[in-house]
C-alpha cells in the first residue's frame, strides 16, 4: 500500500498537474493552429500562388509516371512527398510564432507587474510606525 500512496502523492503534486493541463491545452492549441493553417492559410497561399496545393506535390522515384499523388500511392510507387514537408514546415513556423507571441505577452505582463510600485501600507501600520519612531526619540 505504501507504493500506491507514494504514487498518489507524486501524481497529485502541483507540477505534475500543471504539466498535464499544459499537455491537454497544447494538444487543443495544436488542433486549432493546424485547422487555421490547413483550412484558412493554405487555401489563401494556394490562391495567391495560382491554385497550388502543397500537400499534393510529390516526386515520383519510380520509372512510371502518375498524374496524381493518390494514383501513385494506389499503385504502391515510391514517392517523395515534398509537399507534405513544406506543409509541416509552414505549420511549425506558425505554431512557433504563436507560442513566441504568447510567451512575449506573458513576459511583458510580468515585467509590468514587477515595475508596478509597491502598494502603500495600511493606515494602521503607518500609524504604528510613527508611534514606534516617536517612542524611540
Amino acid at each position: 500500500m505504501g507504493m500506491m500512496s507514494e504514487f498518489k502523492d507524486f501524481a497529485m503534486r502541483g507540477n505534475v498537474m500543471d504539466m498535464a493541463v499544459g499537455i491537454v491545452l497544447g494538444g487543443a492549441f495544436g488542433k486549432i493552429v493546424a485547422s487555421f493553417v490547413g483550412d484558412v492559410l493554405m487555401p489563401l497561399i494556394g490562391k495567391l500562388s495560382g491554385g497550388v496545393d502543397f500537400t499534393t506535390k510529390f516526386i515520383n522515384l519510380g520509372a512510371e509516371n502518375y498524374p496524381t499523388l493518390a494514383a501513385a500511392e494506389e499503385a504502391g510507387a515510391s514517392v517523395l512527398r515534398h509537399g507534405n514537408f513544406i506543409q509541416s514546415v509552414i505549420d511549425f513556423v506558425i505554431i512557433a510564432f504563436a507560442i513566441f507571441m504568447v510567451i512575449r505577452a506573458m513576459n511583458s505582463a510580468k515585467k509590468k507587474e514587477e515595475e508596478a510600485p509597491p502598494a502603500a501600507p495600511p493606515a494602521d501600520q503607518v500609524l504604528l510606525a510613527e508611534i514606534r519612531d516617536l517612542l524611540k526619540k
